[in-house]
């Protein structure tokens, strides 16, 4: 069982989508992670080397949003979870939550979400 670490809320303006003008045009995703780790280390030490730089974290998904062009959610958040268990060892599961809110559907919705979880092979 491990501890968790989330950033919840992170929102980036991107071109995600299947349709051209989602491409085109982008909107806002929003992107919350939980990051599960022993943080007893860290807990004890109060050094930030035996734990998870949050600043370090946020700069990895900013970049895969906001660089990136994935015309799926899912896909998108599959490179998150995967670059987090890539570039931060201590992160023994990873859940990834993004949300869409500018589905172009023909009627009311808040947004549309993918949420995945992933460990450490």
């Amino acid at each position: 069982m491990y501890d968790r670490i989330g950033l919840k809320g992170m929102v980036f303006h991107a071109h995600h989508g299947v349709f051209p003008a989602e491409k085109e045009f982008g909107q806002p995703f929003s992107v919350d992670l939980d990051l599960y780790l022993d943080l007893k280390p860290a807990g004890q030490s109060d050094n930030l080397a035996e734990g998870v730089d949050y600043s370090q974290v946020y700069e990895v998904v900013r970049k895969l949003v906001t660089q990136g062009t994935f015309s799926l959610i899912e896909a998108l958040a599959e490179a998150i979870a995967a670059s987090i268990l890539d570039g931060f060892p201590r992160v023994k599961e990873v859940a990834v939550r993004v949300r869409k809110p500018q589905v172009p559907l023909p009627g009311l919705l808040d947004y549309a979400e993918v949420e995945i979880k992933r460990e450490r092979g």
